[in-house]
């Protein structure tokens, strides 16, 4: 008898962007060329101080540590009280990762929630990984909005519950009000927080930062319950480098940390010194803000010229755009103008009747996009 091995695996949907092909293909018979407003990333190159610090540690034989360096759990805390006030301990409340989506995906597992018997909660328009990671743990996940926490929607049977600020894709805000009112209400179902804020310093309307889950003004001292994930791909363009860490309760902290070891989810010991030079400058922070933010203004008024609606985008590295329509007929407008666009379905339901629009692209590919907005008005 022969094994029938095409049934081994998750039976897992297809990559949600493999359905932009045939836009693709008609976005590249404008004249002008494509312009990718689509997925998220970075174009600038990587900041020369992170870089040197790199090549400097390239010399490294050993196994570096899940838990990471001394140094680097030092660099983790000090940013946290720098960037959001919040002060955590090094040695038992930090840990980095292998990219911050690496732990979305794997968070529901590592936390055994399948064995719990709970569910993971996700925002109605979300970045998908939050529902696939309930997905590979073999869970249910669960549409909850923070608005819908706060009006009284039950808990029961959710073990961890995901919020986004800045949200990706809408761009919105939480205030540090609204963060304290879902710790606590979470905090009295028994369900674990995870905020996954790595837009957090890039905001363009009121706070230059928005609030974090770990600021003081919304869980004091306490982080029980609590986490937060942040990733330097967006701050510092190092997506590449797989870079990003998590921060919270101590108790949670050392589950995380063994399961990792055992997993071997370890983040290389170059790519830890090279996190060291990022999180402790901030001259390069602040220099690529000002690209997105000069990015963001010859942008916004061109989608507005071409008859939509910018909702939310206060913060964050899109604008999340709507002409009131189906998604699918404002993506195939834009690729008649050579314009590629995240789909809004992508996100969810609740995202059906918008698109996301990307400010990762370079200045010329950002004042074209904006020339055909503006010449099909």
């Amino acid at each position: 008898m022969t094994a029938d091995f095409g049934s081994f695996g998750l039976a897992l949907p297809g990559y949600p962007w493999d359905s932009l092909t045939p836009y693709r293909e008609t976005a590249a018979t404008h004249p002008g060329g494509v312009c990718d407003l689509s997925i998220g990333t970075p174009v600038d190159p990587t900041p020369e101080v992170v870089r040197r610090a790199l090549a400097d540690a390239a010399d490294w034989p050993g196994y570096p540590t899940t838990v990471g360096t001394d140094a680097l759990r030092e660099s983790i805390a000090s940013w946290y009280l720098r960037v959001f006030a919040a002060t955590v301990d090094p040695a038992t409340e930090v840990l980095p990762l292998v990219g911050s989506k690496e732990a979305v995906a794997w968070l529901p597992t590592l936390l055994g929630l399948r064995g719990l018997g709970l569910a993971v909660a996700h925002p109605a328009a979300a970045y998908p990984t939050y529902a696939m990671g309930a997905t590979l743990a073999q869970v249910d996940s669960r549409v909850l909005d923070v608005d819908d926490v706060l009006a009284g929607a039950s808990l029961d049977g959710v073990g961890l519950l995901w919020i986004n600020s800045p949200g990706n894709p809408t761009g919105r805000v939480l205030d540090a009000d609204t963060l304290r009112a879902v710790v606590s209400i979470a905090r009295d179902a028994g369900v674990i927080v995870a905020s996954d804020e790595c837009y957090a310093r890039l905001g363009w309307e009121g706070a230059d930062t928005a609030p974090g889950i770990l600021d003081p003004r919304v869980v004091g001292d306490d982080h029980t319950g609590v986490l937060s994930v942040y990733s330097l791909s967006k701050q510092s363009n190092l997506a590449g480098y797989r870079a990003a860490f998590l921060a919270g309760d101590a108790d949670l902290v050392a589950n995380l940390t063994t399961s990792r070891k055992h997993a071997g989810m370890i983040v290389p010991g170059p790519v830890q010194a090279a996190m060291i030079a990022a999180l402790d400058d901030e001259d390069h922070v602040a220099a690529q803000k000002e690209l997105y933010r000069a990015r963001r203004d010859v942008l916004r008024p061109a989608v507005e010229a071409f008859g939509a609606r910018i909702d939310h985008s206060e913060a964050g590295l899109y604008l999340w755009v709507t002409r009131d329509e189906d998604c699918w007929e404002t993506i195939g407008a834009l690729a008649d103008l050579g314009i590629i666009a995240g789909p809004g379905a992508f996100y969810g339901d609740a995202g059906a009747r918008h698109v996301r629009i990307a400010l990762t692209a370079s200045d010329e590919a950002i004042q074209a996009a904006a020339a055909r907005l503006c010449d099909a008005a």
